[in-house]
């Protein structure tokens, strides 16, 4: 075991915070599979509960760096659709957790990210340019975005189930999807602070030490995803997300 800021880490968890520091940049700068995978490594390591304080701190900061890298990329019309209702889903989120247990909560995030990857399926072998037009699919989206990133820091794979169907270009969903994040998690770290108490500062000092490389992870990020062309990113961003499912349940 090794103390520092009066926090005591093993070598186990401190290569797993080295690691999901890189993914966490990765995953912010586009390579959202990396940023998933870090869910049930971190869960692994801390604990599912503990470890989402820890993560969302990495996870600000990463947010940070995207906002610098896609900030005139978003589309604000999709994000005041969103917003309001993904924070009505963190409420949501916060309470659920409170009375969720660990194995309880990884089945139910698998599956909602297994359903999510089965809808972005069909949606890619439609072959439709159509985008939903039913007027509940953005609040129902936000909702759900909410609480699944309030619960496990897993809403990725809900935006990005919206933002392909909504067929938007590779920057411009790299742009909304960073101001989303980064609007909520900060919006998140009151509720963790006070209701879950999972940050406090020996948590948010350490996490502190780990941002070059969640830095050097959305460098790492930003050049494999200029490689990739629109359509490898769209199955892409599928192949992952249901790689992380299967890591969860695991």
């Amino acid at each position: 075991m090794t103390d520092l800021l009066g926090v005591s880490l093993s070598q186990t968890q401190w290569v797993i915070l080295l690691l999901v520091a890189i993914l966490s940049g990765m995953g912010k700068a586009g390579i959202y599979g990396a940023g998933m995978i870090s869910v049930p490594l971190m869960a692994f390591a801390f604990g599912s509960k503990d470890s989402t304080g820890i993560l969302l701190t990495l996870l600000i900061f990463a947010d940070v760096f995207a906002v610098m890298i896609y900030r005139r990329d978003a589309n604000w019309s999709m994000l005041r659709q969103l917003l309001p209702t993904a924070f009505v889903g963190v409420l949501i989120g916060t309470y659920a957790g409170a009375v969720i247990d660990d194995v309880s909560f990884q089945r139910i995030m698998a599956i909602v990210i297994l359903v999510c990857v089965a809808l972005m399926l069909w949606q890619e072998l439609r072959k439709s340019s159509v985008v939903p037009a039913w007027r509940g699919f953005a609040p129902g989206m936000g909702v759900t975005g909410g609480f699944t990133t309030m619960v496990g820091n897993l809403g990725g794979p809900v935006l990005a189930l919206y933002l392909l169907a909504m067929r938007v270009p590779k920057r411009e969903f790299l742009g909304t999807a960073a101001w989303f994040f980064l609007t909520i998690n900060l919006l998140k770290v009151p509720f963790h602070v006070v209701v879950w108490e999972t940050i406090d500062w020996q948590s948010f000092l350490l996490t502190l030490l780990f941002l070059p490389l969640v830095g050097l992870g959305i460098y790492l990020g930003v050049v494999l995803v200029k490689r990739i062309n629109e359509v490898l990113f769209r199955r892409f961003v599928i192949a992952m997300t249901f790689v992380s499912a299967l890591v969860l349940l695991a």
